[in-house]
């Protein structure tokens, strides 16, 4: 069964890279949704925003920035070099977010902004579902997450939670934005990235499986 399933990803890289990307691209626009709503980011946003406000460029440059240290605190607690996933994630979501922060524009009425926001979280936990679902690799903050957890013997949800309360106080005292939306996203994101995960997961495994059927009929 390992033979099987290690030779239909070997020989899908092209599919599986597309669902890899097209999944970046949905979680960077649920992203820029949540922070262009001004109703509080997630706490990895808050920080990059934080740094944003005090030393300038822009929060897509800070997003790549800091996945780069975590990336490389990661390789050195693990003496592993993360996959090629984790490097792409870093630098397609620091672009997208720049370029959908570009595009969209805050809207006037309150209820505009929550709605922007609860979408925002929405399309961000389905596109993490479709990113993760090719197996191309973890990100800068799950990679770092896994080499903390493995070399403490902690679990991953108390590595995840010190992690996110760490750099949402950092972010919170560079001036970053927490508000009602930061609170929801802790609520609910796991919940919908779970949903997604699933579904996804099973459509990319069917879309691999039936491919290689139709390499082995031709």
């Amino acid at each position: 069964m390992d033979y099987i399933n290690e030779r239909i990803f070997s020989e899908t890289p092209w599919f599986r890279w597309g669902v890899f990307l097209i999944g970046i691209m949905i979680m960077s626009f649920g992203i820029a949704l949540m922070i262009t709503a001004e109703l509080g980011s997630a706490p990895w946003d808050v920080l990059h925003i934080g740094l944003t406000n005090h030393f300038g460029l822009t929060v897509g440059s800070w997003t790549v920035i800091m996945g780069f240290l975590l990336l490389l605190v990661s390789t050195l607690i693990s003496k592993e070099l993360p996959k090629l996933g984790a490097y792409l994630n870093m630098i397609f979501v620091g672009m997208f977010v720049d370029l959908f922060l570009f595009i969209l524009q805050t809207p006037p009425s309150l209820l505009a902004k929550s709605m922007m926001l609860l979408v925002g979280i929405i399309i961000m936990g389905f596109g993490i579902g479709v990113y993760i679902s090719p197996r191309c690799g973890a990100g800068p903050r799950d990679s770092m997450m896994l080499a903390i957890s493995q070399k403490t013997g902690a679990s991953v949800a108390k590595v995840r939670i010190m992690m996110e309360i760490i750099v949402l106080a950092v972010g919170w005292g560079l001036g970053g934005p927490v508000f009602v939306g930061t609170i929801l996203f802790s609520l609910f994101i796991g919940h919908i990235t779970g949903i997604s995960l699933i579904y996804c997961q099973q459509w990319v495994d069917r879309r691999m499986e039936r491919g290689m059927n139709v390499e082995n009929i031709n």
